[in-house]
């Protein structure tokens, strides 16, 4: 039939109006986030590191709609790239940093620069701290997501980056000939130490590693976590505590360990301070059983965990680990079996480390609880000092008591202003720090050596070797005895009292026990 309008209109008005419909809803979409990024208040950014990890870092940025970021200014190290510009934004020399800090008071800066130097990490975010700015770093090109990086992934800076120093150089050659395709046994295999030292002991193909420990869901979540690692590890759970002679000589038995790293201990002090007789049945006893097993079944090396509290000791925890180190020093005299032991001090993250209470006190909103203004502590990240123990239970030859570089002591105040300030939040104002005073027998220093001790070097400029004063194995097994009898009667005076007559350089700090001291004195 005949039509009013031809057909031709019915389909230019058509498609006129379907451009026209989605033409409006897309101007719609783009006046409102173009209304909505400009009501919103822009954090200026700097990203230190003007190569390519920083590039991709600024258009990650420019990626993410939901931020409200605004990169002002990169900075770099390489004088020759300053004066410069990436896509648009100046490159400025790192000289001028703070200059840049004060004039586009910036929020936050973002660290590119991939295996940056801790030291100049370091440099950098005390810098960002006087001027209240935030920082984050950018992970390694290796975790990035299909090889792009997502605005998520760029993490704040934590305390532990602040602490840790430049990468330890080991032997990985000597260590590889050491533990190649031995079966290792590990106590304590579930703690902080322990399970990092059987993450590390798998780089260098153990035949296999017998983990050990009392605490069954520890030992649950490790065996998940080594199932779920791409690399093959054939390991073995034993589930034993060290103070049961017989349970500790099946493990040799049954498995024929070649190498031994005793990191099962008691090490909270002030709980030790209350329970002695604890301290001395899974520090002294428990280690006098795996040290005899050793010694029974042929081990080869045995490698003691220590710590720095051994030293010149003020609590029963320390006491007890320096009168370990005692017995398995004394016992390399009279066995076959390489006895070697390595001191160090707090290792960050582990589960009697401050810093992850202060982590929680900060979560909760403070306080943050300090015993003393001026209390000072040694730190290690625990990656660095289970490096140390591999490498010094390589170079071990057996008696020596190896001692790891430190580093410079950290004020523990000091220490807990700069997690709440890498958190965001304002001393004073958001949270604030509560002295709580010394604990029993916390001291205010610690030390690496007693004043009777020094050291000589190594091949390894962060491990010496401690000369310590040398025992008559005979004369500390029976002195062992007596103070094991001791602590089934549970009289905590008359185990201490015995505990200072082994170790004469264990004085009390701040504890119940300090009376002993004065009666010793009285004595003399």
């Amino acid at each position: 039939g005949d039509y009013f309008l031809p057909f031709s209109v019915i389909i230019i008005e058509f498609l006129t109006s379907i451009f026209m419909l989605v033409s409006m809803r897309l101007a719609v979409k783009v006046l409102y986030f173009q209304f909505n990024s400009n009501s919103k208040t822009s954090d200026n950014i700097i990203i230190f590191g003007a190569g390519d990890s920083g590039i991709t870092a600024k258009r990650t940025l420019d990626r993410d709609r939901g931020n409200t970021y605004k990169v002002v200014a990169f900075v770099d190290d390489n004088i020759k790239k300053a004066a410069k510009k990436i896509e648009g934004i100046e490159i400025f020399s790192s000289n001028e940093l703070e200059k840049l800090l004060k004039q586009y008071k910036i929020a936050q800066l973002i660290i590119s620069v991939q295996n940056l130097n801790a030291i100049r990490k370091k440099q950098l975010v005390e810098v960002c701290l006087q001027y209240n700015v935030k920082v984050r770093t950018v992970p390694p090109m290796m975790n990035w997501i299909n090889g792009e990086l997502s605005f998520n992934q760029i993490r704040h800076v934590r305390i532990e980056d602040l602490l840790g120093r430049e990468s330890i150089k080991l032997s990985e050659k000597n260590i590889q000939n050491e533990l190649f395709n031995k079966t290792i046994l590990v106590t304590g295999a579930s703690g902080s130490i322990g399970s990092e030292l059987v993450r590390q002991l798998n780089y260098f193909k153990p035949k296999k590693i017998i983990l050990m420990d009392q605490a069954e869901s520890p030992l649950f979540d490790l065996s998940c976590e080594l199932d779920a690692d791409e690399q093959e590890l054939t390991y073995e759970i034993f589930i034993g505590d060290i103070r049961n002679k017989k349970r500790v000589e099946q493990v040799f038995s049954v498995y024929k360990p070649e190498i031994v790293f005793h990191a099962a201990a008691y090490k909270h002090v002030p709980l030790m301070e209350d329970n002695p007789s604890e301290s001395i049945q899974t520090n002294v006893l428990g280690t006098r059983n795996v040290a005899d097993a050793a010694n029974q079944f042929n081990v080869k090396k045995f490698v003691m965990i220590s710590t720095d509290k051994a030293v010149n000791p003020t609590n029963v925890m320390g006491a007890s680990k320096r009168i370990a180190e005692i017995y398995t020093q004394s016992l390399n005299q009279e066995s076959n079996t390489q006895f070697i032991t390595t001191r160090f001090g707090n290792v960050l993250g582990s589960n009697g480390s401050v810093i992850p209470l202060f982590k929680k006190q900060i979560e909760k909103g403070g306080p943050v609880t300090v015993t003393h203004p001026e209390i000072t502590r040694f730190f290690m990240t625990i990656p660095e000092a289970c490096q140390l123990v591999l490498e010094a239970g390589t170079i071990g030859e057996g008696g020596e008591l190896f001692v790891f570089d430190m580093g410079n002591s950290v004020k523990i105040l000091d220490l807990a202003k700069k997690m709440i300030k890498l958190s965001g939040f304002e001393l004073g104002k958001d949270i604030e720090i509560k002295f709580t005073g010394l604990r029993p027998g916390e001291k205010l220093y610690e030390e690496l050596l007693n004043d009777k001790e020094n050291t000589l070097q190594t091949h390894h400029k962060q491990i010496m070797r401690a000369k310590v004063r040398e025992y008559v194995f005979k004369d500390v097994l029976k002195d062992i005895e007596e103070l094991i009898q001791l602590t089934e009667n549970g009289d905590n005076n008359e185990i201490v009292k015995k505990m200072k007559s082994i170790v004469p350089e264990f004085i009390s700090n701040n504890s119940v026990f300090a009376d002993l001291d004065i009666e010793k004195v009285n004595i003399k």
